[in-house]
Order: structure tokens, then sequence, then C-alpha cells
């Protein structure tokens, strides 16, 4: 008898003890979780950031400040065009040598790879080294 009182108590108590099956499910939509969860995740995480974005330093120009910067690039690339054919000539031929414009210091020399150009700035230390392939 204290058998069967014990299996009915078990049986009662089994039906009323209700087990369920754990499962995880990652909350970032990025790892599997749930795609509504994006906008919120954002938003929070922007609510976070202390960091300002910076302006790229660049302000808008007007057109009469386009156009006048625009015209200035234009007398410059003329007055270079004027320099580099009297220093080396109208045909357009890199002459080997070694010139001076004001604090640039150019050195122009044949090796196995072409025709090689050394430009200095004398005042910053800046060098640059171009190679014409021939």
């Amino acid at each position: 008898m204290k058998k069967t009182i014990a299996l009915i108590i078990i049986g009662f108590a089994s039906t009323y003890f209700y087990g369920q099956q754990l499962v995880y499910e990652p909350v970032n939509p990025a790892f599997g979780g749930d795609t509504f969860n994006y906008n919120w995740l954002l938003s929070a995480a922007e609510a976070q950031n202390g960091f300002q974005e910076e302006d790229g330093g660049r302000e808008e120009l007007s057109e009469v400040e386009q156009f006048a910067e625009n015209l200035n690039n234009q007398l410059l690339n003329q007055l270079s065009r004027s320099l580099f054919a009297d220093q080396f000539g109208t045909d357009g031929e890199l002459q080997e040598g070694t010139f001076s414009f004001g604090s640039l210091f150019i050195e122009i020399f044949p090796s196995s790879e072409g025709l090689v150009v050394n430009i200095l700035d004398t005042t910053t230390g800046d060098q640059t080294q171009i190679i014409v392939p021939q």
C-alpha cells in the first residue's frame, strides 16, 4: 500500500513539475539574434558613444571664391610651364643635370630603370624620387 501511495504522489507531483528546454538565443542580430533588435541596439550604442565627428576641415566656398581659386591655380600652372620650358627647352625632353627652383633642388640622371628625377625641398627636407621608364 505504501508503494501505491508513493507512486500516486509521484505521479501527481510529476505533472506539477513541468520542465522546459533551455535554448540560448543571442540578442545581437549580427550573431543570429532577432533582426528587430537592430534599431534598439544601434540607438543604445549611439547614446553611449562619447566621440564626436570632426568636420573635414573644409569649408564650403562661394562661387566667387571657387573662381578665384581656379584662376590662381591656372596662373600657377602657366607659370610652372613657362619655367619648365625655359629650363628644359620647348621640346619637353628632360636633360641630365642639377637644377634649382627657389627652395627646390632637382637632380636628373639616367639609370638602368629609366630616367630618375630626384626632387629635394631644401627648406623642409622633404624629398621625392620619380622614375620615368624608357
